[in-house]
């Protein structure tokens, strides 16, 4: 493992009173940053009581180890988050997008945590499957996705890309941000997602939401599934919403059955 990184980027936004629920973490996915929470999840969970903070990994956003990028793993996340876990006084729900899912389960394989979320997780299997099934269907995705200069992106490239992330609906705005704030990821931590391999027994019991969208090409609903038969709970499928669920028009349809999760199962504890 790579020295722990100090200087790592967190977006908050604190409720304007504190009605005692707990802090909620957000785990960025691959070639991205803790941003990608910003616009939306981040206001939303704090005006309903929840103090809501949002990482951005090493070598992402304002982050500090972007030299050491190419050799951070998996268990270089997991520290990261650690870390930020112990500066927020109490202990947090996790919630994981995609490879931040994939952060979270490793977590919860090796010591307690309070609740969890994984949204779009990468299935049991590994990221190799998916792979495969993105070659076949969109064989330029993996090329460009180890091309592209980002946030300097050509329009081939974007309009290859933008399918496999957001829907049609997609706002003009919100895609323009998004694709500023893409990055490379970790060839380290890409492998580690190929060869990810765990018994999905973690270390102590605790609330598990596993939740995915019908419109997502990379996380797909049967993958969903996979991780929530593992974990042997029931999966949630929002409708209409692709892989970048937390930014797209319906957002909410995402947001909502987190939050009804939280209530019921979560904040009450």
């Amino acid at each position: 493992m790579l020295p722990p990184e100090k200087r790592l980027e967190v977006r908050s936004r604190l409720p304007a009173k504190s009605p005692g629920k707990p802090p909620l973490l957000f785990v960025h996915g691959g070639y991205c940053d803790g941003w990608c929470w910003e616009p939306h999840f981040l206001p939303w969970f704090a005006a309903r009581g929840y103090p809501a903070h949002a990482l951005s990994l090493r070598g992402h956003g304002s982050s500090g180890g972007r030299e050491s990028l190419f050799v951070a793993g998996l268990d270089d996340y997991v520290a990261d988050v650690e870390h930020v876990v112990g500066t927020l006084g109490a202990p947090p729900v996790l919630i994981g997008h995609s490879m931040g899912a994939a952060v979270v389960e490793r977590l919860m394989a090796t010591r307690p945590v309070r609740a969890a979320a994984l949204l779009a997780p990468i299935p049991p299997g590994g990221l190799a499957p998916v792979a495969s099934r993105l070659l076949i269907w969109q064989p330029e995705y993996l090329v460009n996705m180890q091309r592209f200069d980002a946030p300097h992106l050509a329009g081939d490239m974007l309009a290859a890309l933008r399918p496999m992330y957001f829907s049609d609906d997609v706002a003009p705005a919100i895609l323009v941000q998004a694709v500023a704030r893409l990055t490379i990821e970790s060839p380290r931590a890409l492998l580690d997602l190929t060869l990810r391999l765990h018994d999905g027994k973690p270390v102590a019991p605790l609330p598990l939401l596993v939740l995915g969208a019908s419109g997502d090409r990379i996380s797909t609903p049967r993958d969903v599934k996979a991780t929530a038969s593992l974990y042997g709970v029931a999966p949630l499928i929002i409708p209409g919403l692709a892989h970048m669920m937390m930014l797209e028009r319906d957002w909410q349809t995402a947001a909502q059955p987190l939050l009804d999760w939280l209530e019921k199962e979560v904040a009450a504890d």
